[in-house]
């Protein structure tokens, strides 16, 4: 690696600092390992008024999104690709729905690594495509699923030396569990409840080995789409289909962990539908003015659909930001409004009753 592309760790100077400077002592890193940052993390915690009228409880939102590619996979990202560079890794490579290809693509970037990601032809939202490609990575659309896509890239790297960084990789989990971190620091102490979509599971893992490691239980719900939901039925999908993209998976890699954080923690997988979803994250955005993608929705749905359960405090988790899917908003939202350059045509429309 020349010298230029170098990865240095992100103390001092400005912002806050990412995550391994924040959390080293809580992370498999040395003070002198190499850390490739984009000071992620430190992402906002919202209170959301009108939710919490609605469910009878106190409802928070971890907005995910606020990371610098616009999705949590950055936490976990930050950890595998630093722990690639000091490995030696010349090059990165994962299967993915969208986010992990940006993340994996964007932190390679900042490494100085070449990136390949894998992901299912036709399937992943456009604001994820862009990211990923913009970013430098060799994008392979696979005439299958993303099940079928993790499979080949985990025997991909059997066969040369390239650093695989799905979440079956354990420096994911190490730095995607720091939110539950986050958590504990903003409330003071753990939510009754955390509500998450689940699609790989590896999310759903972190946060419970976060939680594990501070001596919280929370109670973990993890909510999958109806048309891709084999931890509910107990049996892989073969053809998952369901409009949030990002959880569009049929036989997650986190299986056993996830059912085991729900033992541990009394909690649950359940389903919820594609309307469902898409009534959530219209709310989101219209009544609390957050703007996330479908299936970071899915908690929010969950949520609705099944009540608060007697929790006072809930946390949902809101996994990435509504510009990686713009074609699901705009299929959603209101039609716009075409108007001449004339101040009446204006004046009535502006000011006419919303339908």
């Amino acid at each position: 690696m020349s010298q230029s592309h170098a990865p240095c760790a992100q103390r001092g100077g400005h912002g806050h600092p990412g995550l391994i400077d924040r959390y080293r002592n809580r992370l498999p890193f040395d003070s002198d390992d190499p850390v490739v940052s984009l000071q992620e993390g430190s992402t906002p915690l919202v209170l959301a008024e009108r939710l919490s009228e609605r469910v009878g409880a106190e409802v928070w939102l971890k907005i995910e999104g606020a990371n610098p590619t616009g999705s949590f996979k950055d936490r976990g990202m930050t950890c595998a690709v630093s722990a690639a560079v000091r490995e030696g890794a010349e090059a990165v490579i994962c299967a993915s729905t969208g986010n992990t290809a940006a993340s994996a693509a964007a932190y390679a970037a900042r490494g100085g690594l070449r990136c390949a990601v894998i992901v299912p032809e036709g399937k992943i939202a456009t604001g994820k495509l862009a990211q990923a490609l913009m970013h430098g990575a060799r994008v392979v659309a696979l005439r299958g699923n993303f099940d079928q896509a993790l499979a080949l890239v985990r025997e991909l790297v059997q066969r040369h030396p390239i650093a695989l960084v799905n979440s079956v990789n354990e420096f994911r989990l190490q730095g995607q569990k720091t939110a539950a971190f986050e958590l504990a620091d903003e409330l003071g102490e753990g939510p009754d409840t955390l509500c998450i979509p689940v699609g790989n599971a590896g999310n759903v893992t972190a946060y419970w080995k976060g939680f594990s490691e501070l001596g919280l239980s929370p109670r973990m719900l993890g909510y999958q789409a109806e048309g891709a939901a084999p931890l509910v039925h107990g049996a892989p999908v073969a053809d998952p289909e369901t409009v949030a993209s990002a959880i569009r998976i049929g036989d997650p890699a986190r299986w056993e962990e996830a059912m085991a954080a729900m033992t541990g923690s009394s909690g649950a997988i359940r389903a919820v539908s594609d309307d469902e979803i898409l009534a959530a994250y219209r709310l989101l955005a219209a009544g609390e003015g957050v703007f996330c993608e479908p299936a970071s929705a899915a908690g929010v749905a969950g949520l609705l659909k099944y009540g608060a359960e007697g929790a006072e405090r809930v946390v949902c988790v809101l996994t990435g930001h509504g510009l990686k899917d713009p074609q699901t908003a705009l299929a959603q939202a209101e039609a716009v409004i075409p108007c001449e350059p004339d101040l009446a045509a204006v004046e009535r429309i502006v000011t006419s009753p919303s339908a």
